[in-house]
C-alpha cells in the first residue's frame, strides 16, 4: 500500500474502503503478532518501521520508511516508529466464528473511544465474549479505540452495525442493565444469551428494550451518584458471569 493510502486509514471511510487499519507503537505490534499464530487472516498485515526498529523480527512483509515518512503516517505525535497496516475481519466472518460457549455484550450507540479501548481489553481478559456494536457506534478501528484497548481488538470478536431488534432472532434470552432489576450476583444472572448495555448518556430507549423483552439487572450502589462510567459497569458484569 502506498504511503498517502496509509495515512488515510486514520479516517473511517478510507478505513471502509481498502479494508484495513493501523496499529501504531512495539506493544500494539508485539500483540499482534501474537494474535497472527491463531489468525490467518492477520498474518496479511504488512510492518513499517523506521531505523530504530530496522531489525524488528517480524513473520510479517516489512518495509525501511524514514522518521520523516513515519511521523507523516502515524497517529501520535511522538510515533515510536513501527505501524502496523492490518486487514480488517468482516462481520460475516466473526459471526461464523461464533462459537456455542460464548456470551455477546451488545453496546447501544457507545461513543467514547476510550470506553470502547477498555471495553475490549475487558472482554479478552476474561475470554468466551463477543462484542457487538450498533449502528452510530464509535469505529473500533479508531485509532484511539486500538490504542486504548492494548491489543485486545485483536482476541475479542467484533461485530458492527448489528440492529438492536434483530438480536431476539440470536439470541433468545436478553438481559439489559438498568436502575431498577435484580442484583448482578443473581444467580439467574448468568442465564442469558445476550447482555444490552446503553449509550453512555441515553441509555436504550424504553420502548425498544420492552419490545425485545429484556430482563433488567443492577449493580446496587451508595445513591451518592446518578450511574456508574459505562466501562466500569460491563467490567463488573463480565467479572460476575465469570465468576
Amino acid at each position: 500500500m502506498k504511503l498517502d493510502d496509509i495515512k488515510k486509514l486514520h479516517q473511517k471511510k478510507y478505513r471502509a474502503e481498502f479494508g484495513h487499519f493501523l496499529v501504531e507503537g512495539e506493544h500494539l505490534a508485539l500483540e499482534l503478532q501474537k494474535a497472527a499464530l491463531q489468525n490467518q487472516q492477520l498474518q496479511r498485515a504488512e510492518l513499517y518501521v523506521t531505523a530504530a526498529y530496522e531489525h524488528w523480527q517480524s513473520p510479517f512483509r516489512t518495509h525501511l520508511i524514514s522518521d520523516r515518512q513515519m511521523a507523516q503516517i502515524a497517529d501520535t505525535k511522538t510515533p515510536q516508529g513501527i505501524i502496523a497496516v492490518v486487514p480488517m475481519p468482516s462481520t460475516e466472518q466473526a459471526v461464523a466464528a461464533s462459537a456455542a460457549s460464548e456470551r455477546a455484550f451488545y453496546l447501544h450507540e457507545i461513543q467514547d473511544p476510550g470506553n470502547l479501548g477498555t471495553i475490549l481489553r475487558t472482554l479478552a481478559w476474561f475470554g468466551r465474549f463477543r462484542c457487538l456494536l450498533s449502528p452510530g457506534s464509535v469505529d473500533p478501528y479508531n485509532p484511539k479505540v486500538v490504542r486504548a484497548s492494548m491489543g485486545a481488538i485483536f482476541h475479542t470478536p467484533l461485530e458492527l452495525d448489528v440492529e438492536l431488534d434483530g438480536l431476539p432472532q440470536r439470541f433468545p434470552r436478553i438481559a439489559c442493565l438498568d436502575m431498577q432489576g435484580e442484583p448482578v450476583q443473581a444467580a439467574g444472572f448468568k442465564a442469558f444469551d445476550c447482555y444490552l448495555f446503553g449509550n453512555e448518556a441515553r441509555g436504550v430507549p424504553r420502548e425498544q428494550l420492552r419490545a425485545l423483552n429484556a430482563q433488567p439487572f443492577t449493580i446496587a450502589g451508595s445513591g451518592a451518584i446518578e450511574s456508574l462510567n459505562l466501562a466500569a459497569t460491563v467490567n463488573m458484569c463480565a467479572y460476575e458471569l465469570s465468576r
